[in-house]
């Protein structure tokens, strides 16, 4: 299983933004890089527009997975 975050991974928030009307959960793409553990996320609605750009912590994202993990890996 593939350890951290990279570009176009497609992420979930694990917390809270409210003053981005933004909340735990939300589903965004990594976008950019901007430097070690800190990301571009853009948060589309189902058109495909783009409703948020916003600079987060990998601690902040859940990467997820759409394919199956095998344990241990």
């Amino acid at each position: 299983m593939k350890v951290g975050v990279d570009i176009l991974d497609v992420v979930a928030l694990t917390e809270d933004l409210p003053g981005r009307g933004l909340y735990r959960g939300q589903v965004g793409t990594v976008v950019e890089a901007l430097e070690p553990n800190v990301f571009e996320v853009e948060f589309s609605d189902d058109e495909g527009r783009a409703y948020a750009f916003v600079s987060l912590r990998a601690d902040q994202l859940l990467v997820l997975h759409y394919e199956p993990i095998e344990a241990g890996s």
